[in-house]
C-alpha cells in the first residue's frame, strides 16, 4: 500500500462537526464563479460516460451544476444534488437559463436520500472527493446506482495544481481528515470501490485555469473561492503573506502562458467505474 494511503489511517473523527464547517467554507465566497469555468469538463464526462436520453441521472455534491447541465443537455433525467443550498440555487438558475429540465435535492453525500439502485449514472466533478468521510460517500454512489451501471467521477490528482494548492493551504491551515487528492490516486479508488464494481476506468485529463495574470487569480479566489478565502481569514497578516508569495510561486512554477496572463493545467482523473 502506497505511503499517501496509508495516511488515511486517522483518528475518529467527529464527522457531523466536520460536515457543519465544510457547508459553511463552502458557503463562503460565490463557488458558482469557479465553478461555471469547469463546465468543459462536465461535458467530456457525460461523453465519456456515453449518456442516453432518459436515463436517470443522479449528479453528487454537484455544486453548480456542470455536470448535471450536461447530463441534461443529452437529455437524461437529471436529479442534482449538494449540501450547500445556495449552490444548487445557482444551479437551478443555470438551468432555467439555457430551458433545461432537472430536479434540485439538498442532499449529503455520505447519505443520499435515495434507494438502492435508483440510478442509472450517478457522478460527481470534483465533489465527493472532498467528503470527511471517503469509504462511506464511495459506498453511497455504488448504493444508490443500479447492477450494470456506472459512476463517473472527476477528481484533482496530488501531483496537479488544485492537488498542490490544498497541500500549500495545509502548511498554514492544517487539516485533519484524509487527503481529498487521495480519490486523484487509482490504488485508492480500487480500494473505495473494488468489492462491489465490475472495472475501473481511468484517465489523466486536464483542465486549464485560464486568468488575466496570477495576481488576477490570487484577487478571485481570494474572494470566491471558500478554501482559498476561509484560509486567508484564518491567518494573521504575516501568514497571509506568506500563503500569498507562495501561491505565486506555485502558479510561476507552472503558469504555461508567454503573453502575460496565466494559463495554468490542472491535472484530473476522468473515472468510468462499472458497477457488478
Amino acid at each position: 500500500m502506497s505511503e499517501a494511503i496509508e495516511q488515511i489511517q486517522t483518528p475518529a473523527i467527529d464527522f457531523v462537526a466536520v460536515k457543519h464547517k465544510q457547508q459553511k467554507t463552502w458557503g463562503a465566497g460565490d463557488y458558482a464563479q469557479v465553478g461555471a469555468t469547469l463546465q468543459i469538463v462536465g461535458e467530456r464526462l457525460a461523453e465519456r460516460l456515453d449518456l442516453r436520453a432518459g436515463q436517470q441521472v443522479l449528479d453528487v455534491a454537484a455544486g453548480n451544476g456542470n455536470f448535471s447541465m450536461a447530463a441534461a443537455r443529452r437529455f437524461a433525467c437529471v436529479t442534482s444534488t449538494d449540501f450547500v443550498p445556495a449552490l444548487l440555487e445557482k444551479g437551478r438558475i443555470r438551468a432555467l437559463a439555457d430551458g433545461l429540465e432537472m430536479q434540485f435535492q439538498t442532499a449529503d453525500a455520505e447519505d443520499l436520500p435515495f434507494a438502492d439502485a435508483s440510478f442509472d449514472v450517478a457522478a460527481s466533478i470534483y465533489g465527493v472527493m472532498f467528503t470527511p468521510n471517503q469509504q462511506q460517500a464511495a459506498a453511497e454512489l455504488t448504493r444508490v446506482v443500479k447492477p450494470g451501471g456506472k459512476i463517473g467521477l472527476a477528481n484533482w490528482t496530488p501531483e496537479g495544481f488544485i492537488g498542490r494548492l490544498f497541500k500549500t493551504i495545509g502548511q498554514y491551515v492544517p487539516n485533519p481528515l484524509p487527503s481529498p487528492a487521495l480519490w486523484g490516486i487509482a490504488d485508492h479508488l480500487h480500494e473505495l470501490f473494488d468489492e462491489q464494481i465490475h472495472d475501473i476506468q481511468i484517465e489523466r485529463q486536464t483542465f486549464n485555469f485560464h486568468y488575466t495574470s496570477a495576481q488576477g487569480w490570487l484577487h478571485n479566489f481570494k474572494q470566491v473561492y471558500g478554501p482559498v478565502k476561509n484560509a486567508f481569514a484564518a491567518l494573521d497578516e504575516a501568514g497571509q503573506a506568506a500563503l500569498q508569495a507562495d501561491f505565486l510561486a506555485l502558479l510561476a512554477e507552472l503558469n504555461v502562458a508567454t503573453d502575460g496572463t496565466m494559463k495554468v493545467p490542472g491535472e484530473y482523473l476522468e473515472i468510468v467505474i462499472n458497477r457488478a
